[in-house]
């Protein structure tokens, strides 16, 4: 029987984006009229577990070279386990390794392959995927008009399907990689965030831009961040400036993050900023420049300079809790 499979890929976890993925690949088969398999190569365990509620086959790939650090090994046996199981879709998330991994699967499928879907509706049987394009200015639909398409999905882009009782049981699939699975290596690594928080999870999050003029200002919108139980984060300008980590960067270069609230400080809004915040439910956004372009996509604006507005806030909002 056809399938639409659902990628998952060593270390994953069934957090939103894991559910998210599953919903739409879920949806996806509804529309097609085919099954759902969820393909786990290592997986968590709880992943596994709760795949069943959402997957028509849940199958575990066992191979002795599987590992998140070598995705030569994770294509082989993605490859091997999705080649007999008739795709007509092949959904992965966003993480780095299923982006660089999404068009070397579908060549080898003899697919094709579509990146940062933002949503995916079935027209007459025909695949076709929403992206953002030239730096989030414009929204193409793009057709698949070659079996499998492999996209990767991105993150909190879907909703999560409804579990329900357990569909299927859990399948051992024994795989043999093929190929030289040690042709990337990962030489070292360097944690640059002690947060708990990724923040394509956070619900809240308050950014900082140039406007804030040096590193200091940021030090009060983690305060205030602290009060809305949210997260820090930062436009290119400030990265650039080295006030933060590298992995506070929101934008077409950074983290594509849909939080409810994303609250803009001194950051004028240029596209590839935009563009990762598009998903955001609620943007409000302080700045001094009236016709700063991050006016034009926010629903609550505020022409003013931060340091009138941030104090203020924080004692509001202390007084209210």
């Amino acid at each position: 029987m056809a399938s639409v499979i659902s990628c998952f890929l060593p270390n994953a976890e069934y957090d939103r984006a894991a559910k998210g993925l599953l919903g739409a690949a879920e949806k996806m088969a509804q529309d097609l009229g085919t099954s759902h398999v969820a393909v786990c190569a290592g997986s968590a365990e709880r992943l596994l577990q709760n795949a069943v509620r959402h997957a028509d086959r849940v199958i575990r790939l066992q191979c002795a070279e599987l590992s998140a650090d070598r995705p030569e090994s994770c294509l082989s046996s993605l490859h091997a386990a999705c080649e007999g199981l008739d795709a007509k879709a092949v959904l992965l998330g966003q993480d780095a390794w299923s982006q660089e991994l999404a068009p070397r699967l579908g060549r080898r499928l003899n697919g094709c392959a579509i990146g940062d879907a933002q949503a995916i509706e079935v027209v007459g049987g025909a695949i076709r995927i929403t992206r953002s394009v030239y730096g989030g200015k414009a929204v193409a639909i793009v057709q698949a008009n070659t079996s499998p398409a492999v996209v990767w999905i991105r993150d909190r882009a879907f909703e999560s399907a409804a579990e329900r009782e357990m569909l299927a049981g859990l399948e051992t699939l024994a795989v043999t990689a093929s190929g030289n699975v040690d042709a990337t290596q990962v030489t070292g690594r360097h944690t640059q965030s002690d947060s708990d928080v990724r923040l394509e999870d956070a619900s809240v999050i308050v950014s900082g831009g140039r406007g804030l003029a040096g590193p200091e200002p940021f030090e009060e919108l983690k305060q205030l961040a602290v009060l809305i139980n949210g997260e820090v984060a930062a436009s290119r300008a400030a990265v650039d400036a080295g006030w933060v980590a590298p992995d506070l960067l929101v934008g077409q270069t950074g983290k594509k993050v849909a939080p409810e609230l994303y609250v803009a400080i001194g950051i004028s809004g240029a596209s590839q900023h935009l563009m990762g915040i598009s998903d955001a439910k609620v943007v409000a956004a302080v700045n001094t420049d009236a016709d700063a372009p991050i006016f034009k996509h926010c629903q609550f604006g505020l022409v003013e300079d931060w340091k009138n507005v941030i104090g203020p806030l924080k004692a509001r909002i202390s007084a209210m809790s």
